[in-house]
């Protein structure tokens, strides 16, 4: 076969193969405030580091076969979605209703043209998303442009495409919010074989509940809310998101969900301190950055 006869059939495979494994990229790695925060001139808010620039909390996975779904419409999402060349979306999951988590919903709209996304959550954040949305479900005039979103109330694993993404229940505070766990093939799904490995995306976390961790395989990575240094009435603090991924036997924790009262060096040097302590300790651990990919 000639070198252009390949080429030719490398393209047209390529237009209807994805052959790339599951990735994911943090869209947003802030708290709700997002960094830099309005009228703030702290350090980090003024940092030329990139990596202190901290749009709100956002996860976009796609898997080996082109599926994509994101966990959280912030509001960024728009400014989120052009950078990363999102495309497509197969699905939306939310982990709860807070505004940084949902208040981009609007902008899935050119994402929704050639069929409905289906919005995935809780009964309280489905309830929530459907009241402060209203606009979306009732009849508006022609040229009202509004985002074709179909809510879906959900306690067992989701299937798109080759992906299964599983709901964890956990805690924010008192409220009981949502987790996700994402994984390829249909091992753990309709089948009794085991949950693979997959992701795990907990953000805005203050507590795991037993039966949770009882449903989790040892994560290849784990995503999760650490906000800060100093203990957090709703959010875990660096310590307790790091001793979590040490419990759940992560390969590799990063922390999201960060406020501006530490800048990415520091917080990776505390990342440091923290393994150095703990001898035999079988893990990676970092701050997250709004763009870093990660592949499975």
């Amino acid at each position: 076969m000639s070198i252009l006869i390949l080429l030719r059939t490398l393209k047209k495979t390529s237009s209807c193969l994805y052959t790339f494994p599951m990735k994911a990229i943090i869209l947003g790695s802030g708290t709700s405030h997002g960094i830099p925060v309005v009228g703030c001139d702290c350090p980090v808010c003024r940092s030329d580091d990139p990596k202190d620039n901290r749009m709100r909390a956002s996860l976009f996975v796609q898997g080996r076969g082109g599926e994509s779904i994101i966990i959280d419409t912030g509001p960024e999402f728009r400014l989120q979605a052009i950078k990363a060349k999102i495309k497509k979306l197969d699905a939306i999951f939310l982990t709860h209703p807070h505004a940084d988590h949902l208040h981009g919903l609007d902008d899935v709209r050119p994402l929704s043209r050639e069929k409905p996304l289906p919005v995935y959550g809780n009964k309280s954040t489905i309830d929530e998303m459907t009241e402060r949305f209203s606009y979306v479900f009732r009849e508006t005039q022609l040229g009202g442009g509004k985002p074709r979103i179909e809510p879906a109330v959900v306690s067992e694993p989701v299937r798109i495409g080759a992906l299964t993404i599983r709901p964890i229940p956990i805690k924010h505070g008192i409220l009981d919010i949502l987790g996700w766990h994402v994984s390829e093939g249909t091992a753990g799904a309709e089948s009794a074989g085991p949950i693979p490995n997959g992701l795990l995306y907990l953000t805005d976390c203050s507590a795991i509940p037993q039966e949770s961790v009882r449903l989790l395989p040892k994560p290849e990575i784990l995503v999760i809310g650490g906000l800060r240094v100093k203990p957090h009435g709703t959010h875990f603090n660096f310590e307790q998101a790091l001793m979590a991924g040490v419990e759940l036997g992560a390969a590799k924790t990063y922390l999201t969900h960060i406020c501006h009262e530490h800048s990415h060096k520091e917080i990776e040097d505390y990342c440091h301190e923290f393994c150095k302590k703990r001898e035999n300790l079988n893990t990676e651990t970092g701050p997250a950055w709004d763009g870093l990919t990660l592949s499975l």
